[in-house]
């Protein structure tokens, strides 16, 4: 009996090494962000949408110019008044 596929020389693991630096995660995105990226991308002619993902990322911890507290407080105070409004009668 013939073997269609030999996998004696077989290695189990990832086909491609994550580079140093890099953490492979799994992290759900709401599809209208992920299409947003994958577009800038196609419109730039080609690249990597994750890399622009990670660059909007780092450009936001890197100029961010008030604490993630503070800026919840200021969304809150901004919200909470268009649904905290009952409606009228």
């Amino acid at each position: 009996m013939k073997k269609e596929y030999d996998f004696s020389k077989g290695k189990r693991g990832p086909v491609i090494k994550v580079p140093p630096g890099k953490t492979r995660i799994t992290i759900r995105i709401d599809e209208d962000i992920l299409e947003w990226f994958r577009e800038q991308v196609h419109a730039a002619g080609g690249g990597n949408y994750q890399t622009l993902i990670n660059r909007a990322l780092r450009d936001y911890m890197t100029t961010r110019s008030e604490a993630l507290e503070e800026t919840l407080r200021r969304v809150i105070r901004e919200e909470v008044p268009r649904y905290g409004k009952k409606a009228s009668r």
